[in-house]
């Protein structure tokens, strides 16, 4: 993994990812990607449809949010095409030394084990340049890959809320998961 100064959000590189800022003309793809309804009823917060400018506006929070160190996202970008594939971000507590890891990837690009490779590599990173105890994540219960992420990425299974969100008229259920920074360092 490497990465570059503080100062501005960094760039990650893993084996098949770039872990990088994202910029405004990454916003057509994002509102195409996180627009699909398959992709939006897979998370707790991605409207649909997805409203013209909500991408652009997203992308303009992520350098401020990155400098008062209340937020880490990164555009996931495929190696071998430069394509845009999704994104992840870590939402920090400075309060409680604890961070939320969210993510999701377009369609397209399911099933290929990209939002475990970032989210290994973004752990690390928050673990590493940010004062965490602790990074928590949580997924709708109807969609068990997320939680699969989460376990491959070190997590373990906290807690299960049951109808904890109404999402698209569907009362559905919520997972959370845990990563203490004792137990990364010790893997």
């Amino acid at each position: 993994m490497t990465s570059t100064t503080l100062a501005a959000i960094p760039t990650i590189k893993t084996t098949r990812l770039k872990l990088r800022p994202f910029s405004l003309a990454d916003a057509p793809e994002v509102q195409r990607m996180a627009g699909s309804i398959k992709v939006a009823q897979m998370t707790a917060t991605i409207p649909h449809p997805y409203p013209d400018g909500a991408a652009e506006s997203w992308i303009s929070t992520h350098l401020g949010q990155f400098t008062d160190g209340d937020a880490v996202t990164w555009a996931l970008e495929e190696l071998s095409s430069g394509n845009l594939i999704g994104c992840i971000s870590y939402g920090v507590s400075k309060t409680h030394k604890r961070a939320e890891m969210g993510y999701w990837i377009g369609e397209e690009y399911w099933g290929k084990g990209y939002c475990t490779e970032a989210a290994i590599s973004g752990i690390d990173f928050c673990f590493q340049h940010f004062s965490l105890n602790k990074i928590t994540s949580r997924h709708l219960a109807h969609n068990p890959a997320s939680g699969k992420v989460m376990l491959k990425a070190g997590m373990q299974q906290e807690g299960y809320l049951r109808q904890d969100m109404i999402r698209y008229g569907q009362v559905s259920d919520m997972v959370i998961f845990g990563l203490l920074r004792s137990d990364w360092e010790r893997s």
